[in-house]
């Protein structure tokens, strides 16, 4: 396992990344803002699961096969593409009658489903753990203990992190989500972020 004084840089170092919003922050967001605080929360968590997903790569090998194959990558980035362009569409059609705060939201599965995949689905990510995570491992020790602790790790600090954008976006777009000119805003908002991303994704390479 890596010792405490490294350990204690790698939580630093995933703080300070983690802190800079991406696309996952955005979709987080988006989702709170639009669906209220429990909505943004159970999305981080979905997006978080589907973090522990690429450790469990990681850990096997498979993010290294993404890392090195253009097809492997290609095939996961445009899938992943497809299924926000999908959510981006599905919000600019929603008929906006009346106010958010008077619908039944998503369920709080389907959203956690979604979060997953979308990050499941986001190839960067596999190719991040690859590149960051063997940073902090000892090779004098057996690596993949060492990566999925420090896995693990990275994801807990993202959660925190991503959780707390949530909550923020979440009363922030509280009063929108009483008012229907405010629900149509948000779903516009919601359709070209997630099409927005849906096309970052799409383009994005894989040394970006």
């Amino acid at each position: 396992m890596p010792d405490d004084s490294t350990l204690l840089l790698f939580i630093a170092a995933s703080a300070a990344l983690v802190a800079v919003p991406g696309p996952a922050v955005v979709y987080i967001v988006t989702r709170a803002v639009a669906q209220g605080r429990l909505a943004g929360v159970v999305s981080a968590l979905g997006i978080e699961a589907g973090a522990l997903l690429h450790v469990a790569a990681a850990v096997a090998g498979l993010s290294a096969l993404v890392a090195s194959s253009a097809a492997a990558f290609a095939a996961i980035k445009y899938a992943g593409a497809a299924y926000l362009l999908v959510l981006g569409v599905q919000k600019l059609r929603t008929r906006g009658d009346v106010a958010l705060a008077d619908l039944p939201g998503a369920g709080t599965g389907r959203l956690f489903r979604q979060g997953v995949v979308v990050n499941v689905l986001n190839p960067k990510v596999a190719i991040f753990f690859v590149a960051f995570l063997p940073q902090f491992v000892d090779g004098d020790r057996a690596v993949a203990p060492q990566v999925a602790l420090l896995g693990v790790v990275f994801v807990a600090v993202a959660a925190v992190l991503d959780c707390a954008w949530a909550l923020v976006a979440g009363s922030a777009g509280e009063r929108l989500r009483r008012s229907v000119r405010g629900r149509r805003r948000l779903d516009r908002l919601s359709g070209v972020t997630f099409l927005g991303l849906g096309a970052a994704a799409a383009f994005s390479q894989a040394n970006d």
